[in-house]
């Protein structure tokens, strides 16, 4: 297995992953990446300061990936963990927490402090994972991420 950065020749991929995963959770719904026009583009978006992409590669096919990036709206000194999704294939087996780490590592020493997520309450293995990193629950959300179909929101002191 490899983790790497996000190249532009991974976005297929990565699109047909989030939104298979989407589907399997039956949370393939408006107000959600699976009808944001940039999933099928990641590799464009994460070209701005304090954002970062990580593709999980398993014998040369993608498998996944999460990133982060400064959403707006947020406070300065946060990032959103955004676009997380594995195939089924290697969920459960700690590759999830790695790229969680790889993030939150890569995040603070670019200086940023805090970690944001959105996510849906059908995500209970993500949420359980989040929570196991000290992530806590918010009451709503903040920022401008236009992802009105999540219900959870959680944050995290990153330093």
């Amino acid at each position: 297995m490899i983790i790497r950065e996000l190249k532009p020749e991974d976005n297929k991929d990565l699109a047909i992953v989030i939104r298979r995963t989407l589907e399997e959770f039956k949370v393939d719904k408006p107000g959600t990446v699976y009808f944001d026009e940039s999933t099928d583009h990641l590799s464009d978006i994460f070209t701005v300061n304090n954002s970062a992409y990580f593709v999980v590669e398993l014998n040369g096919e993608v498998m996944g990936g999460a990133g982060f990036y400064p959403t707006e709206g947020l406070p300065d000194d946060t990032v959103e963990l955004v676009k997380m999704y594995l195939s089924s294939g290697i969920r459960r087996k700690g590759v999830g927490q790695i790229l969680l780490e790889k993030c939150m590592l890569t995040a603070r020493n670019l200086g940023v402090e805090k970690m944001y997520i959105e996510t849906m309450k059908e995500l209970t293995f993500a949420i359980s994972m989040y929570e196991k990193n000290g992530f806590y629950h918010l009451s709503k959300p903040i920022g401008s991420t236009g992802h009105t179909g999540c219900d959870v929101w959680m944050t995290k002191n990153i330093t």
